[in-house]
């Protein structure tokens, strides 16, 4: 491995004792040097291998290479010379590694298979990202880069992080890696580590608050059916997570390389009103050019990748791009279930209420529509509109008119440009506040030369006026009539100019007690009598996702849907498109993707979380980095930075009729146990704060509280002068939670100290809490791990006090225990 930087070949140790302040003693941390997301978790030859992302060059982030430890419990660890160091083109970012017991790669032979790395190469010059592999035949002692690297280049700067597993049923080997930026795990198959072929890819879903980093796909028992496998695939993002910066988020599912990875939660079956699946639009009326004439089967021209529409086809509106308008409107139905289901997607755009939309008219009194064949009773014509009437749209040699409603409009281009003279209506009395009118044609507004003019005159004054905007097209305008009310008026059509754009438009004209707003909505509304009663719009994402809408009001009514694209993009504007698919009205919701985001870890310090290949007990082993991108590179140690959170075993449990990924650290932990636990039980916590029979910097605690009538209650650890760690749950809120606001050096960032929160229910009217706290963490695995937070702290050293407290009322600690561990270290 030819190299342009000089790396130590060994692990830096001297000065490192493990007794540092901060170290973690049942943590693996390096001997020294910047360390983040644990990389190539495999078990082979006897051994857990743990390869991370190191700097061995400094303590923070840079020249990224993978180091490596190993250990034959998860617990005592080895660490070992740089396994794969970066050279002076290529940073070694994360991946996986397998033990290629067939020998698929060549690399070994069949009675000493090798153990294979995949990682992504780094270019230092361009950013590409790109796939390659590195191999060992002396039990991971060494590596040898692949000659053929890359083995995988899509030319992209945001391909990364390959986990790759021996998949039985297709014989072959799967790789699922990242597009960040697209927020999608992508998968490939292999038959030998070296040819790749892509076979479908995941996302977006869930949370997209940041790029998608680090996923892993595996299985794990159903709990809902004993004997079968569920799938479970985990998507590491930053920022984003739920506490803040880096967060893991998984899902639940199926899996196949054909059909790819299908998330839990399928909409509820229903009545369909529209899914756009057979080629047309079901029935809808389309108007505009925006839908097309057919639903979109795909990402249209000079679009962004559009995902998560379901089926064939999909409503689009970005035929024409953004500029294009129109509406699909569904037939009318009965509301005869509780919920409507749908995807959406495309621009934030909301309807307003009460505004119009291109032929619309708005809520008031018509006082002029000129749909008969003169302007009106008690409208006088002068000049050479004297023998007119109003026009049916466009007249000779003009172009084409539009935004007029029905079928005619007052239009001045009688001879051309030539005509001239005044169209003045009878006298009325200002009983309304507004005025609104459609206004088009030429732009000479009254006061200049030459005006072309629609006028308010009020005792003999003109105290209103609009003119047109160069243009054969209609729009609203609104007149504030407050100051005059009462008052007798007429209304003025004038045409003084018989030069360009010599005319103007006009039609329906409206007493309102609210100005005309006009629609610029990218939005789905339901329709009842006549009127909006729900709407929803995109977030600004091509990626569509669920709404529901609740009609338990609306039982029995007739309604029918309209699909509006009333946004041209004019004036900067952006995302003047929307996307809608699988209209139903179903008996049951369905969740949008985030509020449906399942959550790996609720704390702020375990991101990268990834999972064990090939372990020999068919456990599923988790590592994460306990460390968060916000301040990892800011925190209070040295002559190392970062650590690995507990291994921790895998399963999934039904809560609430929902598969939960449940964790617990591994049993072998208890080798550390000093001693027999201290124990108490039925413990009255009165509020205020209860010391407990225990003291320490490295502990073992499970407490289970019965909430009484407090309104939290919990532990405190790592007390003392002014500092203290709150593992509390909020019977109010129901959530379990950390409190490290003064839990010691907190000051390093501004980022750092804070509260980070879990939703938890009670069970059996009872919270268990098992918390393990280290010279700087704290891990609390609620409820036996159905909820998990993960928290670094910066104690003073003499800060090794244990209480239990309440608030609002008294709690009782139902039992307690307390198990002091050694150090891994020795």
């Amino acid at each position: 491995m030819a190299s342009g930087i000089l790396l130590p070949t060994l692990p830096a140790s001297a000065g490192t004792t493990y007794t540092e302040t901060y170290r973690p003693q049942f943590h693996y941390s390096p001997a020294q040097n910047w360390m983040n997301d644990p990389n190539g978790l495999v078990y082979a030859n006897g051994k857990y291998h743990l390869f991370y992302q190191y700097n061995p060059l400094g303590s923070t982030w840079g020249n990224m290479s993978w180091g490596h430890a190993v250990s034959t419990d998860l617990v005592h660890w080895t660490e070992l010379p740089v396994a794969i160091p970066q050279d002076a083109n290529t940073m070694i970012f994360s991946g996986s590694a397998v033990l290629d017991t067939g020998n698929t790669s060549g690399f070994g032979t069949s009675t000493n298979p090798p153990l294979v790395a995949i990682y992504t190469a780094v270019n230092k010059t361009t950013g590409n990202q790109s796939q390659a592999l590195a191999y060992s035949t002396d039990g991971g002692q060494t590596f040898t880069k692949y000659a053929g690297n890359p083995v995988l280049d899509i030319g992209s700067t945001n391909f990364r992080d390959p986990k790759v597993f021996w998949y039985a049923p297709g014989n072959e080997w799967l790789m699922a890696a990242a597009l960040s930026d697209q927020h999608k795990v992508t998968f490939y198959t292999s038959p030998d580590l070296k040819q790749w072929t892509h076979v479908n890819d995941f996302g977006p879903a869930g949370a997209t608050g940041g790029p998608w980093e680090c996923p892993d796909l595996f299985q794990l028992p159903d709990p809902a059916n004993p004997g079968q496998q569920k799938w479970v695939l985990i998507v590491n993002l930053n920022p984003g997570g739920v506490a803040g910066g880096s967060g893991a988020q998984y899902f639940t599912g199926s899996f196949d390389p054909v059909h790819g990875f299908t998330p839990d939660g399928v909409p509820p079956v229903g009545r369909a009103l529209g899914s756009f699946d057979s080629g047309t639009f079901d029935g809808w009326t389309v108007t505009g050019t925006a839908f097309g004439a057919a639903p979109a089967t795909g990402t249209l021209p000079n679009q962004m990748p559009v995902s998560g529409w379901s089926g064939a086809g999909y409503a689009s509106s970005f035929n024409g791009g953004d500029a294009s308008t129109g509406s699909l409107s569904s037939p009318n139905f009965t509301i005869d279930h509780r919920y409507l289901n749908f995807l959406v997607g495309g621009g934030n755009h909301p309807y307003v209420s009460g505004s119009v939309t291109p032929g619309g008219i708005p809520d008031g009194v018509t006082f002029a529509d000129f749909e008969g064949t003169t302007y009106g009773a008690g409208w006088q014509a002068t000049g050479d509109f004297a023998a007119t009437g109003p026009a049916a749209g466009t007249l000779p040699n003009q172009n084409p008119v539009s935004g007029y409603i029905g079928r005619q409009l007052v239009n001045t281009f009688t001879n051309g440009d030539a005509s001239m003279g005044t169209i003045t209506s009878p006298s009325f009395t200002i009983s309304k506040r507004y005025v609104n009118l459609l206004v088009g044609g030429g732009n000479h507004p009254w006061g200049s030369p030459n005006p072309t003019s629609v006028n308010l005159v009020v005792n003999g004054q003109v105290v209103a006026t609009a003119t047109g905007q160069n243009s054969e097209h209609l729009d609203w305008v609104s007149w504030d009539l407050n100051a005059y009310a009462g008052q007798a008026a007429t209304i003025q059509i004038v045409d003084q100019n018989n030069g360009p754009w010599g005319h103007i438009l006009v039609d329906q004209i409206m007493f309102g007690d609210s100005p005309v707003s006009v629609a610029q909505d990218t939005a789905v509304r339901l329709v009842v009598d006549g009127q909006v009663v729900r709407s929803a719009t995109g977030q600004n994402t091509e990626h569509l996702d669920w709404t529901t809408w609740d009609l338990s009001d609306l039982q029995g009514k007739t309604a029918h849907i309209d699909i509006d694209d009333n946004n041209s993009g004019t004036g900067g504007g952006a995302w003047a498109h929307i996307l809608a698919d699988q209209f139903s009205l179903a008996d049951a919701s369905v969740s949008s993707a985030l509020q449906t985001t399942h959550w790996v870890d609720f704390g702020r310090d375990d991101y990268a979380a990834v999972t064990y290949n090939n372990t020999p007990d068919g456990k599923r082993i988790m590592i994460g980095w306990m460390n968060n991108w916000d301040y990892g590179q800011s925190i209070p140690t040295s002559p190392w930075r970062s650590a690995m959170t507990v291994p921790r075993e895998l399963t999934l449990s039904l809560v609430n009729g929902s598969d939960v990924l449940v964790q617990k650290p591994i049993d072998q932990l208890g080798q550390l146990s000093a001693g027999p636990p201290v124990t108490q039980q039925n413990v009255s916590v009165p509020p205020g704060t209860t010391p407990l029979a225990t003291s320490g910097e490295t502990l073992d605690l499970t407490a289970t509280f019965s909430p009484g009538t407090a309104s939290s209650f919990g532990l405190e650890v790592r007390t003392g002068t002014g500092q203290q760690t709150i593992i509390g749950y909020d019977n109010v809120a129901g959530q379990v939670y950390i409190d490290r606001t003064s839990s010691g050096n907190v000051g390093f960032s501004s980022n750092f100290a804070g509260v980070q929160r879990a939703p938890l229910t009670l069970s059996s009217g009872t919270v268990k809490l098992r918390v393990l706290v280290d010279w700087s963490s704290v891990e609390v695995f609620a409820n036996d791990g159905q909820a998990v937070l993960s928290d670094q702290i910066f104690p003073d050293p003499s800060s090794q006090g244990v209480s239990a407290f309440a608030q609002g009322g008294t709690a009782t600690l139902v039992s307690f225990s307390a198990t002091h561990l050694n150090s891994a270290w020795g």
